[in-house]
């Protein structure tokens, strides 16, 4: 269902929002949880929604939710809502295929990322419009990283000065996306992964601790203050 079919800027971004989120605990689907009082999708939408390259949104929503969920969003931003898939991977595919062709930049974004600011948006945008055919945010590991075998004996300390944690959105040239999903033999979580698997090269901008993933009942106690 479309809400609005308004564009403004150069960029298409995908939100899969289809999924429940286990770890956070019951409560129905992980973009649907409240943080200060509005859903975690909300949140995410908004700050797309003020990323000036950003011209169409997509949102797959739990299939039994399109309306409620095109609903929400209508006072939010111009918003396209599909049905989302059994799987991250099959509700960025729906995504992907309603984006107009006009679009060839295209991002990823997860809405468990509800505070990601606009500023980080446009630098993923900007590196791809400079000729990148993948890119992903990047933060420094902070922690020692330790590798654990399955009787729980450390095996090695690993150097993490190379190591980097990744966020989304991630932002890709549209073939780039498209003939990753197509190649893709087996389920995967990370959209950049499935363009290395094809050769692509992954360029890496800063990204913003306000960027956090809120997957556990304290990331939203987290969020909630940084609100």
């Amino acid at each position: 269902m479309t809400a609005h079919a308004t564009v403004r800027g150069d960029v298409a971004v995908l939100v899969p929002a289809a999924g429940m989120g286990i770890r956070l605990g019951p409560g129905g689907p992980k973009a649907l949880r409240l943080l200060g009082g509005e859903p975690l999708l909300v949140h995410a939408v908004r700050r797309l929604a003020l990323a000036p390259s950003v011209g169409c949104i997509v949102v797959a929503a739990p299939a039994d939710a399109v309306d409620d969920v095109a609903a929400l969003l209508e006072p939010v931003a111009p918003v396209t809502v599909v049905a989302g898939g059994a799987t991250r991977q099959a509700s960025v595919a729906a995504a992907l295929a309603v984006v107009p062709p006009s679009f060839e930049i295209v991002l990823v974004h997860d809405a468990a990322r509800a505070l990601t600011p606009p500023e980080l948006v446009e630098s993923v945008a900007e590196a791809v419009r400079g000729g990148h055919g993948a890119v992903i945010p990047v933060l420094p590991v902070v922690d020692t990283i330790k590798r654990v075998a399955d009787s729980g004996i450390v095996v090695e300390t690993v150097e993490r000065s190379p190591l980097r944690a990744v966020q989304t959105p991630q932002g890709f040239r549209r073939d780039v996306l498209v003939k990753a999903h197509e190649a893709a033999v087996d389920e995967h979580t990370d959209d950049a992964g499935m363009a290395e698997r094809i050769g692509i090269e992954v360029y890496t901008v800063p990204g913003a601790d306000a960027a956090m993933k809120i997957t556990r009942p304290f990331d939203l106690a987290v969020a909630e203050l940084l609100l």
